[in-house]
């Protein structure tokens, strides 16, 4: 069971068996700061969509989905998503004075992408596994790298690293010899 902490006109769930701490707060001040900011742009574009609201791993979420057009908002490979996440964060900061570290997410892209880059990160590790061969990805964004990391660690045999420069930083991944 879960109680709503209503703040701005947004609403953040929060578990009921939890009390509210102060960063709790902070952070479903930041997710109404967001939806309030991310609610006047859609006006703008004259686009349809429901802002979620939640906090999750000591980061706040927010999420947009809706109409077809979201879908604009998200670019080819998030390019578009990255930019308004920043803005949005610099939006967050402007308000509370405080930097903001939200995750936002349109019409589902980061939870299909976050999916996909599991299996990715599985399956190359498994090939070098199998291969002895480090194979090097295609450059990603950090959140992009997180996940893969993420999924090569489950694997033992093999370890990964991200190299270079952004936007060009890619993961490579070897073989524990």
């Amino acid at each position: 069971m879960s109680e709503t902490v209503q703040e701005s006109g947004q609403d953040a769930e929060v578990p009921a068996d939890e009390t509210v701490t102060d960063t709790e707060m902070t952070l479903v001040q930041e997710g109404d700061v967001a939806g309030d900011y991310l609610e006047k742009l859609l006006d703008l574009l004259d686009y349809d969509g429901d802002i979620d609201l939640d906090v999750e791993a000591g980061r706040a979420i927010v999420s947009i989905d809706g109409g077809g057009d979201l879908e604009k908002l998200v670019g080819q490979r998030g390019e578009v998503l990255e930019a308004l996440q920043e803005l949005t964060r610099l939006a967050v900061q402007q308000e509370t004075g405080e930097r903001s570290r939200l995750m936002l997410d349109v019409a589902g892209w980061r939870a299909s992408r976050r999916a996909e880059l599991s299996k990715l990160g599985r399956t190359t590790a498994e090939s070098v596994l199998e291969t002895g061969e480090e194979t090097r990805l295609r450059p990603m964004t950090p959140f992009e790298r997180k996940i893969v990391h993420d999924a090569v660690a489950e694997v033992a045999g093999v370890h990964s690293e991200s190299e270079g420069e952004s936007p060009d930083r890619k993961v490579v991944v070897y073989r524990v010899e």
